[in-house]
């Protein structure tokens, strides 16, 4: 098999390792990297009187001269009222405060506390098997969570050149879903550097990567437990917006749902909600609704048109 094949394997692995065999490979194929969004709240500006064109100085207040002292009154030419009379002592404004959003309440896993899930990796329409993905999954009773995954080439592919991509992600489990900490990967064994760090009470993470520290909405996800906040989002059936941290950058993706589908794999048969991100690229993602919307099978269509598809072959036990 020609190198390049093993090269584009990377695109296969969709939601689950992107960038893994290829230096530029993104999350749902992106080659073009937009501008993340930000949202910050700030205090409206004063709004400025409709008829006001140009500043206005302060007026200075003037004297009033005493009356003669033949005991007469000034005259109306001598007394002259001030534009403002006892003008009120001008107050500091106290800078506006900000509240740090609550910590969420922790919440009850969809799934078992513990599990695994297995995928084969083909690429093209013949479907030639160039890879296989272990995830694993660890909910604990204090309210934490573990996932782990492990990508690699298999077979042919990895006579050619063995490379093992491995992730994790670790965070709390919230009434929301999943609210990812921490996000590790190593390439061969070796620290990958596309980690991320997670600062809630900020909405912020910073990549490893860049240095750069990015604005996040409540409810982002890394690339890894993506997969599972699928079970914690409202209404998939109707679309859906997500925010994305890839290691290597942090955006948001738009979910377009296709319906129901009914698909067999190496795990089964399951009734799925059919999901897709179309781009430069088009990643599609199958989840089973009577299996914990767990991801069972994820194709992704390259520029040239090729097509590469992880299919699980295992749900269960560690």
């Amino acid at each position: 098999m020609p190198l390049a094949f093993v090269i584009a394997l990377a695109a296969s692995l969709g939601i689950h390792a992107a960038a893994l065999f290829g230096p530029d490979v993104e999350l749902f194929g992106g080659a073009d990297e937009p501008a993340p969004l930000r949202a910050e709240l700030q205090p409206p500006p004063p709004a400025a009187p409709a008829s006001e064109s140009k500043p206005v100085a302060k007026p200075r207040p003037k004297t009033v001269k005493p009356a003669s002292s033949a005991g007469k009154a000034a005259s109306a030419t001598d007394l002259v009222v001030p534009a403002t009379e006892n003008p009120a002592p001008e107050l500091a404004q106290p800078a506006p405060s900000i509240t740090t959003p609550p910590e969420p309440a922790p919440a009850k896993p969809l799934l078992p506390a513990k599990g695994t899930i297995r995928f084969a990796i083909y690429y093209g329409a013949q479907g030639f098997q160039i890879g296989r993905a272990e995830h694993t999954w660890e909910f604990t009773e204090d309210g934490r969570y573990h996932l782990s995954g492990k990508t690699e080439t298999s077979g042919l592919a990895a006579l050619i050149k063995t490379l093992v991509f491995q992730n994790e992600s670790s965070g709390r489990l919230v009434a929301g879903g999943l609210q990812p900490e921490q996000y590790r990967t190593r390439k061969n064994g070796k620290d990958a550097n596309e980690n991320a760090d997670f600062d809630w009470s900020a909405s912020e993470v910073r990549l490893s990567r860049s240095g750069a520290v990015e604005s996040v909405a409540r409810g982002a996800q890394d690339i890894l437990s993506l997969n599972y906040q699928l079970a914690y989002m409202a209404r998939l059936e109707d679309g859906a917006t997500v925010g994305v941290v890839t290691g290597k950058k942090y955006d948001r993706f738009a979910l377009d749902s296709l319906g129901e589908e009914s698909l067999d794999t190496g795990a089964g048969q399951f009734r799925t909600l059919h999901l897709r991100v179309v781009g430069d690229t088009v990643t599609e993602i199958w989840i089973a609704l009577d299996r914990h919307r767990l991801p069972v099978k994820i194709r992704y269509t390259d520029k040239k048109g090729d097509i590469f598809e992880q299919v699980a072959t295992e749900i269960g036990s560690p």
